[in-house]
């Protein structure tokens, strides 16, 4: 099988590449191709994954391009992971609205919705250009803000593009780990939108041992999710919310922590990945060692800023571990190519699963996977207050995906109006102002 991966200069690609070095099965990926607009990154990536493969009689053979039909002609799979405006593009967007005392963070509020703005005029030619050179190709979508641009490429696409987090299925491990059981035997119940999700349930052989959680407060204090919320506010809910709601549940305190930082976090990844690429370009560096250093930088600083708000300290070990979205992906593209039936949490077409959804709404909810793709679950009812910030959500969306389709200002105005986390008409109409002056490819929005 052929894997196209979009985006393949970018710093996770090695995690991908080293999940397909542990699968052995017959009708494995045998061909990876790399797709990036930017030659020293393909290069650089390149050379981590040949140290990877040093050794492995059956690695999957790697090939970089700078030309996308070349990359999507007879692939499989595509994995798409672009980053449209590249890190420096995150740090404005982080910049611009905290400027107007509203969050930033990359697929949250206001940066969530100006990085929406400048990927899906991207991935929607993407999905009419693999409907046209590889219409057989499952599509793989890790790009962000994940829901979003996976319902964009689905009107292309239809069913054959999927969206993968790491956010809920880490979120599920720990908490089965907390309660002494297998993470890989464990049933997470889980529902809402990309980065708008709740844990409301974990059964384990047809138990639900999460009320034994929440009943428990040392319990609750020894994971990080426990530790960020706080174990009164989790027994308040009932559930265990995704990391990203932090950015609901205390927005002030985490609007101050990010504005009081020294850098926001997509300029501290700037400067990071900034160094590894250039530190490649040295052909005496160790590709690998470099690589893994920086990562481990990485994970050990993600959501540091909530973390304080919470008191909840350095991460844990044992948290640093994600979801595995490589284990994810592998694990999707083996049921799909192999008709191995797998259960996963991923980002898909609604089709009456949550009724307060219309069908083609995409969200993220378990889904039963064989070769005709993923299949969501049925799942209880959303309860009021979800109800509310999954609905205002997906207006956002909506609204960000006519604002792309049309160029329209209005419908650009409106999702940022309409975010719960801007509580404004007049800022959200000085936050489109900013991102339009530091944004160059949002001149496509010129029309009333």
């Amino acid at each position: 099988m052929k894997l196209t991966i979009l985006g393949g200069g970018g710093f996770r690609v090695p995690l991908v590449y080293g999940a397909l070095l542990g699968d052995h099965a017959e009708g494995r990926v045998s061909r990876v191709t790399l797709y990036d607009t930017d030659a020293d990154r393909l290069t650089a990536v390149a050379r981590v994954l040949v140290e990877q493969a040093a050794g492995i009689a059956d690695a999957p053979g790697v090939h970089a391009t700078g030309d996308l039909d070349e990359a999507l002609r007879d692939a499989d799979f595509v994995f798409s992971a672009i980053r449209v405006g590249g890190l420096e593009g995150r740090a404005a967007d982080e910049r611009v609205a905290l400027d107007e005392g509203v969050l930033g963070q990359e697929t949250v509020g206001a940066g969530g919705i100006a990085y929406g703005l400048r990927t899906v005029p991207v991935a929607t030619d993407l999905a009419r250009r693999i409907a046209r050179l590889a219409p057989d190709a499952w599509v793989i979508n890790f790009t962000n803000p994940a829901g979003l641009v996976t319902e964009a490429m689905a009107r292309h696409l239809g069913d054959r593009v999927i969206g993968i987090c790491d956010s809920p299925v880490g979120l599920g491990r720990r908490i089965a780990r907390v309660l002494g059981a297998d993470p890989d035997r464990a049933w997470i119940d889980y529902v809402g939108l990309n980065h708008l999700g709740w844990v409301r349930g974990l059964r384990i052989g047809g138990r639900d041992e999460l009320p034994r959680l929440l009943a428990d407060p040392a319990l609750l204090g020894s994971f990080e999710e426990g530790r960020l919320f706080g174990a009164d506010w989790l027994r308040s809910l009932g559930a265990i919310p995704n990391e990203y709601l932090h950015y609901y549940y205390f927005n002030r305190e985490a609007v101050r922590a990010y504005q009081d930082a020294e850098q926001t976090r997509g300029a501290f990844l700037r400067d990071q990945q900034e160094g590894f690429y250039a530190r490649m370009k040295d052909p005496a560096a160790p590709p690998l060692a470099t690589w893994d250093r920086t990562r481990a930088e990485r994970e050990a600083t993600y959501m540091a800023e909530n973390r304080d708000v919470a008191g909840a300290g350095e991460r844990e070990e044992c948290d640093l571990e994600s979801g595995g979205y490589e284990q994810v992906a592998l694990a999707l593209m083996r049921a799909v190519a192999r008709n191995e039936r797998a259960s996963l949490i991923l980002n898909v077409r609604n089709r009456g699963t949550l009724s307060v959804l219309d069908e083609e709404a995409v969200i993220e909810v378990p889904c039963l996977v064989d070769a005709d793709g993923a299949h969501p679950v049925a799942v209880d009812p959303l309860p009021y207050h979800a109800v509310g910030l999954v609905t205002a959500v997906k207006a956002v969306e909506r609204a960000v995906l006519e604002a792309a389709g049309s160029g329209s200002r209005a419908a650009a105005v409106r999702a940022f109006a309409l975010h719960p986390l801007v509580d404004s008409v007049s800022v959200a109409r000085r936050l489109l102002e900013g991102y339009t002056r530091v944004h160059p490819g949002l001149a496509y929005l010129d029309r009333p």
